[in-house]
């Protein structure tokens, strides 16, 4: 077998499991920020109508980090300390301190900043961890990897989501002043930044990523500057302009109709996306289409086209995602616990209560992703396993519009958890073999754009619409995400048959 057709040594159950376990860690600390953010904002005194604009910063990091990491990430190589480590290890010890330093936030505007810094450290975690996957494991075991890591994703969710629920069980106080978090939360946040770093540095340790060598002897070659950046040249540089009308557009509809200010950012964005890409241009026409800019405006706009219809189901399915973490304590706190008072002791009880519903639905997507997936897969394609999922989860929610007993919500958490499970295993199995394996890290990084854009939306125009149709109302929420994922499911049909 020659250097340029070696194929890589398979993994086995071992192997799978030190690849992927860092993400357990990563996701107990995703799952302690979306079940007790919201708790946190309205204990310091957020109302909430106010909740979308505090959760802006999340997302907003996401969107710019993780390209710019997996551009770099692609890029790197520190010898024995590899390729993608160094960022797990960096984001792990960041998110830590931000565990660590949030329960004791002394108002709304530390707090806030304080997630900004969480969500940041993890996505700067959390990116190379998908491309890691395909530089570790052959093409035959990519949907074996993705689905070992949705299970960590699944069982790191259920860990985060039922600590303070636990906590209280063992005689820890749940209850809180205005202005003060639970010591059930305050606890949990210290234990979940161990546990994350823990769990990242048995990854970085356990692990040894193949050297440049080695990975040109697979045929994985950096092809060091994108074609798709270098093509930039021959675009005219008013390319962009249409992206910034749209930005001025929505800046000018936003001051007529006095519509929210956090929707001033959706048009900042895409100004700002205008200005990069005009930018990107002229680096390329300077014969700079290596730089960081131009590869990333580059990938961006030359996506396979199997990657472009999969980003508009994501775009969709993360909508549906984030309005439930973000809206789920208030609405569980009003209509099942009826309280909306953040002081009670009610209010506090139903946000143990959506801890345990969070358990529940990831807990779900941890035994989805490897007993039930891969059955539904084998007959009906992975495209249509998705478009299921999706279906199954939209019920889910359409459950919270009905249900009055805060027990029977498990029920509805049980069609999410599959929705979830398939959310966070099917696309990136479709994709596995359509990538180049050389830029796994910035396309995987790019992908998330349509996960972190609906979050976007989300946060800044939700709160508008909220307020002038549905005043108060927060159940209505769970209308709009039943409701996304039924357009998901529906594009995921148009994907190949062959999927």
């Amino acid at each position: 077998m020659t250097a340029a057709t070696m194929d890589k040594p398979r993994q086995g159950w071992a192997g799978l499991w030190n690849i992927s376990f860092g993400f357990f860690g990563i996701q107990i600390g995703f799952a302690l920020q979306n079940a007790n953010m919201s708790r946190v904002f309205q204990s310091l005194g957020s109302g909430i109508d106010d909740l979308p604009a505090l959760w802006i910063a999340a997302p907003l990091t996401g969107l710019l980090v993780q390209p710019i990491v997996g551009h770099m990430s692609d890029r790197t190589w520190l010898g024995r300390f590899g390729r993608r480590r160094p960022y797990f290890l960096a984001g792990a010890v960041l998110a830590t301190i931000a565990l660590l330093i949030m329960p004791e936030s002394g108002g709304l505007l530390m707090a806030a900043m304080l997630l900004w810094m969480l969500d940041a450290s993890l996505n700067v975690s959390m990116e190379p961890f998908r491309a890691f996957v395909g530089d570790m494991l052959r093409k035959d075991q990519h949907t074996a990897g993705y689905a070992v890591q949705t299970a960590f994703i699944g069982a790191g969710a259920v860990v985060g989501s039922l600590f303070p629920y636990v906590l209280e069980h063992f005689g820890v106080s749940n209850a809180a002043a205005l202005g003060q978090i639970p010591d059930t939360v305050r606890y949990s946040f210290w234990a979940g930044g161990l546990a994350l770093l823990a769990a990242v540095l048995w990854t970085v340790l356990t692990t040894q990523e193949y050297s440049p060598q080695e990975q040109a002897a697979f045929g994985d070659v950096q092809d060091g500057e994108s074609i798709a950046a270098a093509a930039l040249a021959g675009r005219s540089l008013w390319t962009g302009l249409p992206w910034i009308a749209a930005g001025v557009m929505i800046a000018l509809i936003v001051q007529h109709w006095s519509l929210e200010k956090e929707v001033y950012l959706l048009a900042a964005l895409l100004a700002g996306y205008g200005l990069a890409v005009m930018a990107a241009i002229g680096l390329a026409r300077a014969g700079r289409s290596a730089s960081m800019l131009a590869g990333i405006v580059g990938d961006f706009s030359g996506m396979p086209p199997l990657m472009k219809k999969l980003a508009f189901v994501q775009f969709f399915s993360w909508s549906a995602l984030f309005i439930m973490w973000i809206n789920t304590t208030p609405v569980v706190a009003q209509y099942h616990f009826g309280s909306g008072d953040p002081a009670s002791a009610a209010y506090q009880e139903a946000g143990n209560w959506v801890g345990v519903l969070f358990s529940v639905y990831n807990g779900v997507a941890a035994i989805a992703a490897l007993a039930l997936l891969p059955l539904l897969s084998a007959k009906l394609g992975k495209a249509r396993t998705h478009a299921l999922c999706l279906v199954m989860g939209a019920l889910g929610f359409a459950g919270f519009m009905v249900l009055r007993d805060p027990r029977a919500l498990l029920a509805c958490e049980v069609g999410i958890g599959i929705a979830w499970a398939s959310i966070l295993a099917m696309p990136y199995a479709i994709l596995a073999s359509s990538l180049p394996q050389s830029k796994l890290g910035i396309y995987m990084g790019l992908f998330n754009v349509f996960v972190v854009l609906p979050q976007l939306l989300v946060a800044t125009v939700m709160g508008s619409i909220m307020k002038a149709f549905f005043p108060g109302e927060p159940i209505w929420t769970m209308a709009f995400a039943a409701g996304t994922l039924l357009v998901a499911a529906l594009a995921s049909l148009r994907i190949e048959r062959r999927t």
